[in-house]
């Protein structure tokens, strides 16, 4: 590093810039120049000049993340122009100085390496727990370097310097066996380093995204001799390594490093000069002996991964599974294992095929497994790692035998493997898609994810399946799903078990395979993973078959499969599987020298054991072996055996026999014992002798002694086994055993010869264990007519399958601890399955919280006739009886206050949220503004009390009442929540406000509505059809009301009942706030209460229409027929209704019943009039009617209110219609309703009536006012039209309201004959007529002569009109067509509602928000979480749901796409009705995929809206503390 000495200002700026670590404004002054060329050229050679200071800094720097963020800004201007970076390469050794710069910084933070020879290395790794790798501060300067290499003529010159390679080689080295793990034996470690994540970010960074870079260049043949530079210096380093740590030819045990960056070098470098630049591969790979070192570590690291898996590195901690999971993880894997794989198949193509066999089985510590007998002694491996172990070691070789990633296949086949595996572990988004699947193989390599090929593979392999919605509200993303036929063909379970971070994703992979089978019916069991033919091996790899037919491997095949047969423990179907899979790779990849009569014992091969003749696997199947010499222990039951006849005695000799003697003993068919580790050291010492290299060494000391295991093993003897089986009679009896039957296998080709000639059978390619026997024994007949002569021969003879020949007593206790475990099993799958349908038998009664038209088991009322109580279930207690006076029960509610229907308006095209200055929406036109304005119009003229009974008010803040269904003893609901409120588990709910969830079905609820003792009386009353007239009617339900002051004994006496009536109501006024319960002038007066209880009874009827679409024509039941709980509520309004009582001169049943004698006006004048008659509401004086009237009420008393009402109602609309029209058409009516007056049916025609109004109104000046709109064409139909439309909503009203109370289905009909199907069912039709001469007027019972009770209503009118002719028409009550609550309408696309309001000013702050947020109700613009506009603690937000949805609030988060919904105290996040192309959402807009609304998700948020659902279906609420 040379002493900077500046000679100019530029240097000496740069200088002070870098040494107060690039102050941004200095940053951007340096930046602005860049457009200058000479200035950039200048700058440019400055800034190089100064990188080595540029390091120091930043290493001491404290503020390193900004600090290396500015570094970049300025660096990545100057290196990413390929021409500057060119030159300043050229003129100031750019390249020397950054890979110097780098090697000097990681030098600050080197440690001795402990890998291997800890006392003698002299390797040093950097240490990852220090800051410099912990922070990742070195980045800026990779990526620097990085960002160099990727054009060509930088990475050119930097692959032609030799020098340049050996420091790079010697810098990718420090990183080399870093971050080692030791396995702890003992404790559990005290404390959990995470020193991985450096580490591994450091391998992919600073080491193998370069490497990307490099070999981004090396595409052609004519990059060559780049391969072979990096190939010599990366083979040099690693010699070095080898010699620094003191490699020999055994890993030390109980260590593992995830970084071989130099092995991974080697490997792609070489896989590149195969795949692109045609060069011969052996001319680049080192000598045997340096292949046997270099294929140790990569497997030590496979043995590890199985080992952690295996639960053996438990006492490290989790972090070891983390690094386990990170090395396959998809952004490392094609730096990490896949390498690794590659080269372990480089090596296994070129060593010795038993001596890499034996290898892997030494490494995975199973070799004492692999033994004939029952039982044996492992030292290096405790039993109950064994049989994972055992499957690790085979499924690694099945990886490295079957994956092709490297070895042939190109860049798109790779793509679509990828893809088809991770879409077989799990449907997947897009994104996640994008996520999972490797960049192939590198960054820089053009297939990256999203390109075209991405797309057009995944059409090709995925169908999407469009967003859906699950009952319950969990809310889907659009997803991928793998199409039937890539699961018919394209599963494979190799690739999926390479790319699985979670071992459960291998299993979710079978699952879904076997739902396809399953449905597809292909398949109808357990199916095992199919065989999938593999793409053909690239000629430079041809070597890797014969690793399928060395003598090793078959011994352990066919010492596996006798061990699975004959039961011995530690084996697994998992083992059996792998087994075959070995086979049959073996038999589809043949060796093809092979001649097919080839019989020999094959004498000229160099046959070092019995066991098998030749190397070929075709051949070796059908090789009988019958007897095998094992070392047991003593205690093992083969010692008891006597030896057969045959062998001589001296046999009994160690394993270390000659070869000559075997030979000699190769007539008694006697095998030898095979030790799998003896075969190596053969092995090993062969190669090491036939190095002429190393010829003049000495042969290297076995290190290997050093380890054995300590303590003393128990004496081994040698025992001989009568074997008498082949592969080929061993699979048999294997099906034998797998199906449960004697003689199940039958050659097919018996039946039909064809099948030997087209052997690609589909009914093979799916199925269990059998299916592969027989698909196996299949290839093996095909491929020899011996091996199908053996396996006909093996038929006819049919053994049974070899049974022990004495059954000793431990065994004899392992069979009968099986059984009872089989008994066992077997009585609790019973237990499981009754418990099962119980469960399902409550989930069909009680769980029906999410769709509404299911019926619940629990009815409220139970329909009998004759039952004159109803009988509830307390689901605390579980008793039934019914409700009384002293535990009255209750059923659970939860009362919430609801301004929805306020939010009606009466056009039926819905409002658009804003998304321009000029849209923008007023109030004024929703139902409740406009009920606001009536009734502070009337208080404005008209006495107050009489003002409160006139109309309704809870449009705004009104109290919603619902129920699950469910009841319980209100006592017990007090100790429910006594033990909830002492339970210290926190809950999503507040205790302390009432609050809890139902016992039951957990729907949450805050309130108990108690239920009426005696509640079938109505039902039973009402039958009864009375004919009293209507004059005697009307005159009891006067009678009845004055009874008004006088109750029935029980409820003026305090009884737990009342009490609990008393509770409720107060509850129900409290849920509402204050401003909506309080409209009198003179606060706390009575009426308001007597208002507010009518009202809410009003709300919930509201409602119900609403959820039913408005009308009633589809009829039914109540949506929620068995949740309603309007008949509990009403009779707790009756109560409290009835402790009011109404003056009888002011009792409006008498102005409507009877013509009033003239009171002298003078007499009233100085206080204000009551509201005419005309100007009340009818619904409401409905409502008055019948909850101050005692309970239960009469049929027939209910019908009577109605008939009387209705005269009100037909008037009104008369009244109003006359205002509507001209002039000349009032003087039309005036005199033809005056011609018919005198006939007989005059009382029930309509013009005679509108013609009497009119002579009535024309008395005071109401018509004199200017003209108002007039009705376009007034012909009789559109006024009957009129007077319809007018009537029908309080004939709605009236019809729920008379099914609640009586019961009685809604009879359901067409839209246009709602008005006669309603009226009849209300009895006001006496007899339904057929519809085409029907009129509204045929409706009308009038109890007086109407003409008197017209002209009386009229003439309140008249006399209020000299006061105030102003407002008379205004009053008049106008034809009521609301359309239903609509939330505001959002645009196509996001953008649009992100553009206008991300930048919009606050109207509160006229601050821009740092969260904006919109309400989807009214478009009102809010501060989330703003301080700013905060008021007495409550922020913008929660005091807007208060406002605007009396408690509920619905927001849009502009920045976030997302919504939320505020509920009273809590609140939760929603989710997203915007979503991308591939249907996935983009919370925090993350991604920054264009957005488009999801209609389905946005009809179900108003659908939770309106319904009033948003508690129950969303499940994560947390309390808000007016925060937002």
């Amino acid at each position: 590093m040379d002493v900077l000495k500046h000679k100019c200002f530029l240097e000496e700026l740069l200088f002070w810039t870098i040494k107060y670590e690039f102050p941004q404004k200095m940053v951007t002054f340096l930046l602005n120049m860049l457009p200058d060329q000479d200035y950039k050229i200048a700058f440019t050679k400055t800034f190089v000049q100064h990188y080595a200071f540029i390091m120091k800094t930043l290493k001491k720097s404290h503020e390193s993340d900004t600090m290396s963020n500015r570094i970049v800004h300025i660096s990545v201007q100057l290196f990413s122009n390929e021409e500057l970076a060119r030159q300043v390469t050229e003129e100031c050794q750019l390249l020397d100085i950054m890979v110097t710069v780098l090697l000097y910084m990681m030098e600050s933070c080197l440690i001795k390496s402990e890998l291997q020879d800890e006392e003698n290395s002299l390797h040093v790794v950097v240490n990852c727990g220090e800051a410099l790798l912990k922070n990742n501060t070195y980045w800026p300067l990779v990526s620097d370097f990085i960002n160099i290499l990727s054009h060509q003529s930088v990475a050119k010159k930097f692959l032609e310097d030799h020098g340049l390679l050996v420091t790079w080689m010697n810098f990718v080295s420090f990183f080399q066996g870093m971050n080692l793990n030791k396995r702890e034996l003992n404790e559990h470690v005290e404390f959990e380093s995470q020193t991985y994540y450096a580490a591994f970010a450091a391998e992919l960074e600073a080491c193998a995204q370069p490497m990307w870079g490099l070999l981004s260049h090396c595409k052609v043949r004519e990059t060559q001799e780049y391969t072979r530079n990096v190939v010599r210096y990366c083979l040099e380093a690693l010699q070095d390594w080898f010699d620094a740590i003191n490699f020999v030819d055994e890993p030390a045990p109980n260590q593992v490093t995830f970084h071989l960056p130099l092995h991974r070098y080697f490997a792609m470098f070489l896989s590149k000069a195969v795949k692109c630049q045609e060069l011969d591969l052996d001319t680049i790979l080192p000598d045997q002996e340096m292949l046997m070192k270099l294929m140790i570590h990569p497997l030590q690291i496979q043995a590890s991964l199985s080992e952690i898996h295996s639960n053996m590195w438990v006492r490290n901690g989790l972090q070891i599974k983390g690094q386990a999971m990170t090395y396959v993880q998809s952004h490392f894997c094609n730096s990490m294992i896949d390498p690794d794989i590659y080269l372990l198949q480089v090596c296994a193509s070129r060593l010795d095929p038993d001596y890499f066999i034996s290898s892997v089985f030494e490494r995975f510590k199973v070799v004492d497994l692999l033994t004939m007998a029952s039982q044996h002694q492992n030292t290096v491996l405790d039993s109950e790692h064994e049989r994972s172990m055992l499957e690790g070691a085979l499924t690694f070789l099945v990886l490295l035998l079957s994956l092709r990633l490297h070895l042939g296949m190109t860049d798109d086949e790779i793509l679509r493997a990828e893809m088809v595996a991770q879409l077989c572990m799990n449907d997947r988004t897009h994104s996640s898609l994008l996520d999972l699947i490797p960049e192939n193989p590198n960054p820089k390599s053009g297939i990256i994810p999203g390109s075209l090929s991405f797309e057009s593979v995944l059409s090709a392999v995925a169908d999407f399946k469009a967003p859906v919605f699950e009952p319950g509200g969990s809310m889907q993303q659009g997803m991928y799903t793998p199409k039937a036929e890539v699961w018919d063909k394209e599963f494979d379970p190799v690739m999926v078990i390479l790319r699985t971070v979670y071992r459960r994703d291998v299993q979710s992979a079978m699952d879904r395979y076997t739902a396809f089978l399953k449905q597809s019916g292909k398949f109808p069991g357990n199916p095992w993973p199919p065989y999938k033919k593999r793409t053909p091996l690239h000629p430079s790899y041809k070597g890797l078959i014969k690793l399928l037919h060395c003598k090793t491997l078959h011994i352990v095949l066919f010492t596996l499969l006798y061990k699975i047969l004959m039961d011995h423990q530690n084996l697994s179907e998992h083992v059996l599987c792998m087994v075959l899979y070995l086979i049959e790779l073996g038999l589809e990849n043949s060796p093809e020298q092979e001649s097919e009569e080839e019989e020999s014992a094959g004498g000229q091969e160099r046959c070092h054991d019995s066991w098998f003749p030749g190397s070929n696997l075709v051949s070796n199947m059908r090789h009988f072996i019958n007897y095998v010499r094992v070392r047991v222990p003593e205690t093992a039951p083969e010692v008891k055996k006597e030896p057969p006849a045959s062998t001589s005695s001296d046999g009994l000799a160690s394993s270390q026999c000659s070869r000559r003697k075997s030979l000699q003993r190769e007539n008694s068919g006697t095998a030898q014992v095979f030790s799998l580790v003896a075969e190596r050291r053969k092995k090993f010492q062969e190669i090491i002798n036939r190095n002429t290299s190393e010829a003049n060494q000495v042969v290297r000391p076995k290190a290997s002694m050093k380890w054995s295991a300590p303590g003393a093993t128990p004496q081994l003897t040698t025992a001989i086994l009568e074997v008498k089986e082949s592969i080929l009679s061993l699979l048999i009896k294997l099906h034998h055993k797998l199906s449960g039957k004697q003689n199940s296998y039958y050659p097919p080709w018996l039946d039909d010869v064809d099948v030997l000639i087209h052997p690609e059978i589909p009914r093979y390619s799916h199925g269990d264990g059998m299916t592969a026997v027989e698909r196996i024994l299949l290839k093996a007949a095909v491929q020899s007519r011996l091996n199908k002569r053996i396996i006909e021969e093996i038929c006819r003879k049919v053994t049974p399958p070899v049974p022990p020949k004495k059954i000793s007593s431990a065994e004899k206790k392992t069979l009968d601890k099986e059984e009872r475990r089989q008994k066992a099993r077997e009585r609790q799958q019973k237990l499981l399955a009754e418990f099962a349908s119980r469960q399902k038998s409550f989930m069909e009664t009680a769980m029906d919280v999410e769709s509404p038209d299911a019926d619940i088991a629990m009815e409220i009322a139970t329909s009998e006739q004759h039952v004159s109580e109803a009988i509830y279930d307390c689901v605390i207690c579980g008793q039934s009886g019914p409700s009384t006076e002293d535990r009255p029960t209750g059923l659970v509610v939860l009362l919430q206050a609801s301004s929805v229907l306020g939010q009606c308006r009466n056009s039926t095209e819905p409002k658009k949220l804003p998304t321009t200055e000029e849209e923008q929406i007023y109030s004024r036109d929703t139902c409740a503004a406009l009920h606001d304005v009536r009734l502070t119009t009337l208080q404005r003229y008209f006495k107050d009390s009489s003002c409160l009974q006139a109309v309704s008010i809870g449009w705004e803040g009104g109290v919603y009442v619902q129920t699950c269904g469910h009841t319980l003893h209100i006592d017990c609901h007090k100790s429910y929540m006594e033990s909830l409120r002492n339970d210290q588990v926190l809950q999503g709910f507040s205790v302390d406000k009432g609050e809890f969830t139902c016992p039951l079905c957990r729907q949450f609820a805050n309130s108990v509505l108690p239920c009426y003792p005696g509640n079938n009386m109505e039902r039973s009353l009402w039958q009864s059809h009375s004919n009293k007239c209507m004059q005697d009617l009307v005159q009891e339900v006067e009678d009845l009301q004055e009874q008004l002051g006088t109750f029935p004994v029980s409820i003026s006496s305090e009884t737990n009942l009342s009490k609990e009536m008393e509770s409720v109501m107060k509850d129900i006024k409290s849920t509402t706030q204050k401003k909506y319960t309080d409209y009198s002038k003179s606060p706390g007066s009575p009426d308001n209460d007597f208002l507010f209880m009518y009202s809410v009874a009003r709300t919930n009827l509201e409602l119900e229409l609403v959820h039913r679409g408005g009308n009633l024509c589809s009829g039914g039941a109540s949506t929620a027929g068995k949740r309603s709980c309007l008949n509990q509520l009403f009779h707790v309004l009756a109560m409290h209704m009835r402790l009011y009582s109404i003056d009888s001169a002011y009792n409006p049943w008498r102005k409507l019943t009877q013509p009033m004698q003239d009171k002298n006006p003078e007499l009233i004048s100085e206080e204000l009039p009551e509201v005419p008659v005309l100007y009340r509401d009818v619904s409401s004086l409905l409502l008055i009617q019948i909850l101050t009237m005692p309970q239960p009420l009469h049929k027939e008393h209910f019908t009577c209110i109605i008939k009387v009402l209705f005269t009100l109602l037909y008037t009104q609309a008369l009244a109003a219609l006359s205002v509507k029209c001209s002039a000349e058409d009032r003087m039309a009516w005036k005199e033809s309703g005056a011609l018919k007056k005198n006939t007989s049916g005059g009382e029930k025609s309509w013009e005679v009536l509108l013609g009497h109004v009119v002579s009535e109104l024309s008395k005071g000046k109401i018509f004199e006012e200017g003209e108002t709109e007039e009705l376009t064409v007034v012909n009789p139909d559109s006024v009957e039209c009129y007077l319809q439309q007018f009537c029908l909503p309080f004939l709605r009203i009236t019809s729920l309201l008379q099914h609640h109370l009586f019961g009685g289905d809604l009879p359901s009909c067409q839209e246009d004959e709602e008005f006669t199907v309603l009226a009849s069912c209300l009895g006001l039709l006496p007899s339904f007529q057929s519809s085409d001469q029907f009129t509204s007027a045929s409706c009308l019972n009038w109890p007086v002569p109407a003409f008197d009770m017209i002209s009386q209503w009229c003439s309140e009118l008249a006399s209020f009109a000299d006061r105030h002719p102003d407002q008379v028409k205004a009053l008049l009550i106008q034809e009521p067509k609301w359309d239903l609550p609509r939330l505001l309408q959002l645009p196509e696309n996001y953008n649009t509602i992100f553009q206008y309001y991300h930048r919009k000013t606050c109207t509160v702050c006229t601050k821009v928000p740092k969260d904006p947020a919109v309400c989807l109700v009214c478009g009102t613009f809010v501060c989330l979480k703003g301080l700013c506009c905060k008021q007495q603690s409550y922020c913008e937000c929660v005091l807007h749901s208060q406002n605007c949805g009396a408690g509920t609030g619905i927001f849009l988060l502009i920045n976030a796409s997302v919504i939320i919904i505020i509920r009273g105290h809590r609140f939760c996040l929603w989710g997203s009705v915007y979503l991308d192309a591939h249907g996935e959402e983009d919370r925090d807009l993350r991604r920054g995929k264009p957005l488009y609304i999801c209609k389905e998700r946005y009809k179900v948020l108003e659908q939770q809206w309106v319904s009033h659902t948003f508690d129950h279906i969303n499940k994560r609420w947390g309390p808000h503390y007016n925060g937002l």
